[in-house]
Order: C-alpha cells, then sequence, then structure tokens
C-alpha cells in the first residue's frame, strides 16, 4: 500500500521517489533537456526547483518525452532521494519554486525496480478539437481548432482500424530514432463533447508524432477529405508521404501512465480538466 502522497513523515536518502506532473507545454522545448543554451525545456525546470529542496544537483526519468508545445496532465517521473526529505516537502517545496504552468501532484516511494520510462505498460494521450467556426480565444494553447464541421463517428469508425499490433511507418515522424514501427494500440475513440471533438488513445508505446500524424488523418477523415477506409489504407500502404499533414501540438495531452499495480501508484483523475471531471464511463471517453 501506498503512503499518503502528501506525507510529512521523512523518506530515508536512497529511496526511490515517483511523482505525477502535470504541465502546459506551450512554452517549453519539449520535456527533454537540450545541450543548446537558451532552450528551455519541462524537465530543465523540474530539476531546477527540485535541486533547490535537495541543495544539490540531479536528474529524473520521465515516463515519455512529449515534443515541443505538447502538454502532460499526467507525466510520471522518478528519481532516487539524494537527502531525506518528505513527500511532502517534495511536493509543496518543488510547487513554491516551479513556475504556474508546472505543477507536482503527489511524490510517493516506490520499489528500487520502479522506472518511470521501462516499468510502464501503456501510455494514453487525449487530442483536443475546438471545433468551432471562429478560433477561441479562451484556452487557445491548449487546443487545436478546426473550423469545418467533423463527423465523430466517423473519425471514431475509421479509427478502429488502428487496434492491435501493427507497422505505423505511416503516421511515423522522418526523424523518429525507433528500431522498429510496430507499436500494438490498446484502445481508440473519438468522441464529440459539445463544441470540443476529442481523440483518446492507447498504446504500449508511440513512435514519434505518431498520435499527431494519426489525429491528423482523422481530422482529414472527419471533415470529409477522405472517406473512412483510408485509414486502413495508410496503414497497410506504410508511407507517412501519403499521410494527412502532421496536427499542432497545441491540441495533444498525455493524460495517463499504466503500471503494475505491485507499485502502489494513485489512479489518475480524468483530464485535462477543460474537458470536466466524469465524463460517461469513466477513464476512458
Amino acid at each position: 500500500m501506498a503512503e499518503h502522497p502528501f506525507s510529512a513523515e521523512p523518506v530515508a536518502a536512497g529511496t526511490r521517489l515517483a511523482c505525477r506532473v502535470e504541465y502546459d507545454g506551450s512554452v517549453y522545448n519539449g520535456w527533454q533537456s537540450q545541450p543548446h543554451t537558451g532552450v528551455v525545456t519541462v524537465q530543465d525546470r523540474l530539476e531546477q526547483a527540485l535541486s533547490e529542496i535537495a541543495d544539490m544537483p540531479f536528474r529524473v526519468q520521465c515516463a515519455g518525452r512529449t515534443d515541443t508545445g505538447v502538454h502532460a496532465h499526467s507525466q510520471i517521473i522518478h528519481f532516487d532521494n539524494p537527502v531525506s526529505r518528505s513527500s511532502k516537502a517534495w511536493v509543496m517545496g518543488g510547487n513554491a519554486r516551479l513556475p504556474d504552468d508546472i505543477r507536482i501532484h503527489w511524490a510517493l516511494p516506490v520499489a528500487d525496480d520502479f522506472h518511470a520510462r521501462f516499468s510502464a505498460r501503456s501510455r494514453r494521450y487525449r487530442y483536443v478539437v475546438a471545433n468551432t467556426p471562429i478560433r477561441p480565444a479562451l484556452a487557445y494553447r491548449q487546443l487545436t481548432w478546426h473550423r469545418r464541421r467533423l463527423d465523430a463517428q466517423a473519425m471514431h469508425l475509421a479509427a478502429q482500424a488502428l487496434l492491435g499490433e501493427q507497422d505505423f511507418s505511416a503516421f511515423q515522424a522522418a526523424s523518429c530514432q525507433s528500431p522498429t514501427p510496430m507499436r500494438n494500440v490498446q484502445f481508440v475513440a473519438v468522441k464529440r463533447l459539445g463544441e470540443l471533438v476529442v481523440l483518446e488513445i492507447q498504446a504500449n508505446a508511440f513512435l514519434h508524432h505518431m498520435v499527431r500524424n494519426i489525429a491528423g488523418a482523422l481530422l482529414a477523415v472527419g471533415d470529409g477529405r477522405k472517406p473512412g477506409e483510408w485509414i486502413r489504407g495508410l496503414l497497410a500502404g506504410r508511407d507517412r508521404r501519403a499521410g494527412a499533414a502532421t496536427a499542432p501540438a497545441s491540441g495533444l495531452y498525455l493524460v495517463d501512465v499504466e503500471y503494475p499495480a505491485r507499485f502502489g501508484l494513485p489512479p489518475t483523475p480524468f483530464g485535462p480538466l477543460l474537458l470536466g471531471t466524469n465524463p460517461h464511463t469513466g477513464p476512458a471517453l
């Protein structure tokens, strides 16, 4: 059983800690630290804040290295506690030192073999589209805008071709460094929530730009530029050049990471909050 995420009990130095981190990626050059000067990333800001608490520099590991402009409702990180500090100190002290667009929600001791990336069974993303005649003024950095009316049901039906373990070369960025294009999509759905259209997809892992390339293709189906069976044809053709334009980063969120139950991590609430807190059936749309 995991301890309370805001426990004030000291955690011994050397203990591995896991944290849930939320961030708006609009002004950051992605998650991962870069060697170039003047490039600011989420990892830079987080490590700076946590290092001030520890009074020494150290590194953290994450579940998924999000790209420039991509957000996270539930990024999971881990680090080995360099000093004796409580979970509460890491959460409250970290947030006091972080900018307003990055927040730590909990910090918990975990087993020494826990790894934020390699222990993960799956990742879940949501892509949020404002389907309105005029671009919204509010939350415009957290949404993708699409003017033409979208048929969410047609998008949903077309997306079912993505299920299972398949070669996703047709949705892989040219810069992707993965040794294999094979990925296992476990769940995919598209649903309309008022003026928002939301794509939700879960897989064991994702290729570089895979979700945004899928979103771009489904938008072409939704507004009638392409028929639904086109998605299946793209997969079979394995040619990225035959696909649609990559959808913007602003609508994409890493929303959940699944780990074996033995690690005792808290369940992630539905998010991002702009979608509401209790949509229909719970964790999936």
